[in-house]
């Protein structure tokens, strides 16, 4: 949820009684907030907070100790994969809090940019999120320690649009550093993050990264109490590699805590991981871990065949997948558990359209023509604001019947705070 500023109030009701009273108004106004929420698409926000602190437990571990507690890398066949190809060439932007120093990622990580601060270069991350998975991505395979991403050779753009609480107010603020990643360089785009509503801004922006060749990768977002039941957005946006998470085990179990959907595309390791953070390591658990897994695959298919068209990669990932869960396309796999080996060796007919863009012309994704740039950079807000455009029409009532209850409930703490200054004789509260 946004974060508020209150402003500092001058009052003439009695301390206790206007205690009492803001406390009452308080509560109605948190009212108010929540039924805008329930009316509100979700898109200002980005929830993926209790994966990194209450509902996963912390573990610091020495670098030398993380090399044989990487599940992920067995899984997937790692070693063999590095046979035939290891990123090198190939530019991943993670678009996330930012990416950290880190042993790990030393000469892995390019100057970016930093949408939060509008002063960085995206290389400070207060959170630990982003850095986590630019080393599930890109983290050096030069020694037996530490964190081995995937595609340990390719380079790391990152882009920081979350911030302090692993959170984003505006969804173009994400759409702009989309759009920043893929004209500075970016093979592969990252979207470990989402929300709730559906963003036309970003939309647009994920259409662009297509019509310059590019591959987006997002994760559906994890179970949470009062949270959305679908697939976030923008990893249920047509044409991008939406990534549910599994467990560790043989039968390749999926994570609980994964949500699921018909817009699944792909599945990948997303819990009990290692994770790299600024001044050590945890543990962590969720799609938003999985994601960089497919998007390291990505890379790999990249830097093999560098003028391979994005559509022709996407392909090659969705076909050669390990069907699991029901046969065929599933809710709960997509198309089954991301197979590195398997897409940098098998015979794969090649596609002049992305086969995931079911959306009509002129849909919001394609490997087509792009949308205009139609404004300047924008400066990140701390509350949500979307356009009126945006929402379908009966979501737009809803919210328009929602801010007409904030408004008149504002009202009545106005006039029940002036009553209560009539009925007192002490003077304004100055302090």
């Amino acid at each position: 949820m946004s974060r508020l500023r209150t402003p500092r109030l001058v009052s003439a009701v009695p301390r206790k009684d206007a205690t009492a009273l803001l406390r009452v108004v308080g509560a109605l106004i948190l009212a108010a907030f929540g039924s805008l929420a329930a009316t509100t698409p979700q898109d200002a926000v980005a929830p993926e907070v209790t994966e990194l602190r209450s509902d996963v437990a912390e573990q610091r571990a020495s670098r030398a100790g993380t090399a044989d507690d990487q599940w992920q890398l067995a899984t997937l066949h790692a070693t063999r994969a590095w046979q035939l190809a290891d990123g090198a060439g190939v530019t991943v932007a993670v678009v996330d809090s930012g990416v950290g120093d880190h042993p790990d990622l030393n000469g892995q990580v390019l100057s970016g940019l930093d949408l939060v601060d509008n002063s960085g270069n995206g290389r400070d991350d207060p959170v630990g999120h982003g850095t986590t998975v630019a080393a599930l991505i890109a983290g050096r395979a030069d020694d037996s320690r530490g964190v081995v991403g995937l595609a340990p050779k390719a380079k790391i753009l990152p882009v920081r649009v979350l911030d302090e609480g692993n959170k984003y107010d505006d969804a173009r603020v994400v759409a702009e550093g989309v759009r920043w990643a893929v004209d500075h360089g970016a093979n592969v785009v990252n979207l470990s993050l989402g929300g709730g509503g559906a963003s036309e801004a970003l939309a647009e922006a994920i259409d662009y990264a297509f019509a310059k060749n590019v591959v987006v990768v997002a994760c559906v977002g994890n179970v949470s109490t009062g949270g959305p039941t679908e697939i976030w957005y923008p990893a249920r946006e047509p044409g991008v590699l939406a990534v549910t998470a599994i467990a560790p085990g043989n039968r390749h179990q999926l994570w609980p805590g994964s949500l699921t959907g018909a817009q699944a595309v792909l599945a990948a390791p997303g819990t009990d991981l290692v994770g790299a953070r600024p001044g050590g390591y945890w543990k962590v658990q969720g799609t938003s871990f999985a994601a960089p897994l497919v998007s390291a695959t990505a890379a790999l298919v990249r830097s093999r065949w560098p003028d391979m068209p994005a559509a022709e990669v996407v392909q090659r990932l969705i076909t050669t997948a390990q069907d699991l869960g029901r046969p065929g396309r599933d809710d709960d796999y997509g198309y089954g558990l991301v197979d590195p080996v398997a897409a940098l060796t098998a015979e794969v007919a090649p596609v002049r359209t992305n086969t995931l863009d079911t959306a009509p012309p002129p849909g919001k994704t394609g490997f087509g023509t792009a949308p205009p740039q139609t404004r300047n950079t924008p400066t990140p807000v701390t509350s949500p604001s979307v356009a009126a455009e945006v929402l379908p029409r009966r979501e737009r009532g809803g919210l328009n019947l929602a801010l007409v209850g904030v408004v008149a409930l504002a009202g009545s703490a106005i006039t029940a705070l002036r009553h209560a200054d009539l009925r007192s004789n002490r003077l304004p509260d100055s302090r």
